[in-house]
């Protein structure tokens, strides 16, 4: 392993956390819960910067990292709604966003063959969103903090940034796609 393997290795702490973080929530852990998924979240920031600040992107990384974001995030969410948490809908709003951006991904490179998807700038805000909503939830559960208004407010900031990022890799990976298709 060299230094250039450092962000890879932190997405794959942060994908072994999930586990840890759901079973937390899941038994009502919430402090436990709280801590783990602020390592996770903070890992996020930590292997994006590691990796643009000292030129050590790869190819793995950037798909370990939406990754590691993609499948914490759905855990999390998931099991909150499970709990009674949050609603369901807004879970149904988050994965179909995300469906919805595979399948695209997956069109695209069927039809035009290999690509580089990088990360828009809405769709890291709402990465960044979801993570504070979840753990303004865990947050509230722990500490039995009457934050009910912020975390509607986060709610709310969720769906908004769902709906831009979603309707924004529509329009530049269709743009590109109908560019592609005019070039061939």
């Amino acid at each position: 392993m060299t230094r250039k393997d450092i962000p890879n290795l932190i997405s794959i702490i942060r994908i072994l956390l999930i586990f840890p973080v759901i079973l937390a929530l899941l038994d009502h852990q919430f402090g436990l819960a709280m801590v783990l998924f602020a390592i996770a979240g903070i890992s996020d920031a930590l292997d994006g910067f590691l990796a643009k600040h000292y030129h050590w992107e790869s190819r793995l990384g950037s798909i370990l990292d939406p990754l590691a974001d993609k499948l914490l995030l759905v855990a999390s969410f998931a099991t909150l709604t499970w709990l009674n948490f949050l609603p369901n809908w807004l879970l149904w709003l988050v994965l179909g966003r995300d469906i919805m951006i595979i399948t695209g991904a997956l069109a695209y490179h069927a039809l035009f063959g290999q690509y580089k998807l990088l990360p828009l700038w809405s769709s890291k805000i709402n990465t960044l969103l979801q993570i504070l909503l979840v753990f303004a939830v865990i947050v509230q559960h722990y500490a039995d903090l009457a934050i009910q208004d912020w975390v509607e407010t986060g709610i709310s900031l969720v769906i908004i940034s769902v709906i831009i990022s979603g309707a924004e890799y529509i329009i530049v990976w269709g743009r590109r796609a109908w560019q592609q298709h005019q070039n061939n």
